[in-house]
């Protein structure tokens, strides 16, 4: 409203999104993450501690490795009794932003989109997902999995009163940069794309691709080195 200071006026955009520290390497972000996941395993089944051997043969990497990526967060362990698992956990979930909740949106509810509503990872990590959108009447009205299918038409609307912050794009290749500029302009500030095709760059928009195909020639083409 006209008159209120800058810190009064209310933000009906998305919350403010830091970044990862820039200085981490891509390759050790991705380690980092699977860290956390071995580590809550290790977690629940009654350990406190973790040697950086330990933890790099779970992901078949060295112990060198497993120390130099974890230096990235601070000084965490300890000579002799390594890592303990809850703060260093906690330490990665504050690295990565998923120490927090994070609101997402699923555009395109097709085979893809069933699937990822029903998985279960997702709360579990903190990202809620709140609403999906697509162009079929037949889809839309519907809940799968609890979360409401909404017609592509509401996408701005549902955006801006839910805060969404992170979009995940499972929307045929044709249809990517249109919705991925909608997403831009709301200002959401990440995008997990699925069609395979490379997004135009948007200022202030993080993306991350997600091919399915190009996975699997990757992995062919690893199977085949190694004959």
């Amino acid at each position: 409203m006209a008159g209120e200071s800058p810190e009064t006026q209310k933000s009906t955009g998305p919350p403010h999104i830091g970044a990862i520290n820039p200085a981490i390497p891509p390759a050790t972000v991705a380690r980092l993450i699977l860290y956390a996941r071995e580590l809550g395993r290790l977690r629940r089944e009654g350990e406190s501690h973790v040697s950086s051997k330990l933890l790099g043969q779970l992901l078949s990497v060295s112990d060198a490795v497993v120390r130099r990526d974890v230096n990235h967060l601070g000084s965490m362990g300890q000579r002799g009794v390594g890592y303990e698992i809850g703060p260093l956990i906690q330490q990665i979930r504050q690295t990565m932003g998923t120490n927090r909740s994070w609101k997402v949106a699923l555009i395109g509810a097709g085979s893809l989109g069933h699937a990822l509503m029903r998985y279960r990872g997702f709360d579990e990590q903190g990202f809620q997902l709140v609403a999906a959108f697509d162009t079929d009447p037949a889809i839309c009205s519907r809940n799968i999995a609890g979360i409401p299918v909404l017609p592509l038409e509401q996408l701005e609307t549902t955006i801006a009163a839910e805060r969404v912050s992170l979009a995940i794009l499972a929307v045929p290749v044709d249809a990517a940069d249109a919705v991925a500029k909608r997403l831009a302009a709301l200002g959401v500030a990440g995008i997990l794309n699925f069609a395979p095709r490379t997004l135009q760059k948007f200022p202030g928009v993080c993306v991350v691709n997600v091919d399915l195909a190009s996975e699997l020639q990757q992995l062919s083409f690893a199977v085949v080195s190694q004959q």
